[in-house]
């Protein structure tokens, strides 16, 4: 016969807290029902209207001292209960300085990882034992949910905005993966499942790309600054403050003050509003001329790793520079005329590719 279980496994740190607390609140439920359904059933016996023998001419209105009972003690419970959930939520919510970072998009009706070497995975999660991840997730079409019953995580991912999940796995196995949130026909074919692996085991398979036959995957930042050349992003944005745009550099965690007196601060969130709808932060201090890019969700996350990574190293840039001095023009031309904004066909003609690489050749 097999075990009943009452829960799934408890496959991380802060499954153990939830179960606890999940069970406290159980055991409340469950005692004061019992005690108001007994104190219940008892009156309608005693005081029956076929009784006699109970005496029903001094009835009681109020009693001070009940009254207070049944007031202050399950307001302590509740209250109790609540900032233990509250702290719960708080640990849930906050990342480890030294947790993994992984990329989530959910669409119609897959879950895509990226770890921040590149490394790409469908339906499947490979996480190391003990390590602390951190998971940032965006919708591509419509509202998910991502859920691992095991770890007792369970968050939405949004069109348009990222949110996190934090965990730290402490038990080796596979364990499930569902969204949890109906987002159309195949709602329940979006699953999938969670590998944690020895930290040892899980080096060695990251290290190969998680398959020995395929090619080791670009890191999120090298693709990010592929992107970042290839669509030139380079030839405005600078090692430098330019009167065309603003420099990247250190610009996570930094105050941005906006034309509309708006104060916005430089992280994750900006970064991906600002590439996908530039004209809803303009920069005090310079215009509405960065046109639209059709990145896609996994593009724009890859973006951001290398934006976060700019950290002042000028050769960074010359690099992206000189890359990107074999026909800038004609692909921000092609840009300008897909956004029909003549400030933007303006900018361009500012600067042709001969002078990019002329500016290029004299610095190295």
């Amino acid at each position: 016969m097999k075990e009943l279980k009452f829960a799934p496994v408890q496959g991380s740190e802060y499954a153990a807290q939830h179960d606890a607390l999940f069970y406290l609140i159980t055991a409340l439920t469950v005692f004061f029902t019992l005690l108001v359904g007994v104190m219940i059933l008892y009156l309608l016996i005693k005081y029956r209207a076929s009784n006699k023998n109970v005496d029903r001419s001094n009835r009681i209105h109020h009693h001070l001292g009940l009254e207070l009972t049944w007031t202050i003690i399950p307001t302590i419970l509740g209250l109790g209960v609540f900032f233990w959930g509250m702290l719960l939520y708080k640990d849930s919510r906050t990342s480890d300085d030294n947790a993994s970072d992984i990329y989530v998009v959910g669409k119609q009706w897959m879950w895509h990882f990226q770890h921040p070497n590149g490394l790409r995975e469908n339906n499947e999660l490979h996480i190391p034992l003990g390590r602390p991840v951190k998971i940032t997730m965006i919708s591509q079409d419509v509202i998910h949910a991502l859920y691992i019953p095991q770890f007792r995580v369970q968050f939405h991912t949004i069109p348009g905005r990222y949110t996190t999940v934090n965990f730290t796995p402490n038990a080796v196995g596979k364990f499930n993966l569902f969204c949890t949130m109906h987002c159309g026909a195949q709602h329940s074919e979006m699953g999938g499942y969670v590998y944690v692996m020895q930290p040892d085991e899980y080096d060695k398979w990251l290290a190969n790309g998680g398959n020995r036959f395929t090619k080791k995957a670009d890191t999120m930042v090298e693709s990010g600054r592929k992107l970042f050349v290839e669509n030139g992003c380079v030839n405005c944005h600078q090692e430098k403050d330019t009167y065309r745009a603003p420099s990247l550099k250190g610009l996570i965690g930094k105050i941005r003050r906006m034309n509309d007196g708006r104060v916005l601060v430089g992280n994750e969130s900006y970064i991906r509003e600002s590439i996908l709808m530039p004209y809803n932060n303009v920069l005090e201090g310079y215009e509405n001329v960065m046109p639209v890019y059709p990145f896609t969700e996994e593009e724009v996350t890859q973006l951001v790793e290398y934006i976060k990574s700019l950290s002042g190293v000028s050769s960074e840039q010359r690099d992206a520079r000189a890359a990107s001095a074999v026909g800038p023009a004609k692909r921000r031309d092609d840009v300008a005329k897909q956004n029909n904004d003549a400030n933007i066909t303006k900018q361009v003609e500012a600067t042709s590719a001969e002078e990019i690489h002329s500016e290029v050749t004299s610095e190295l």
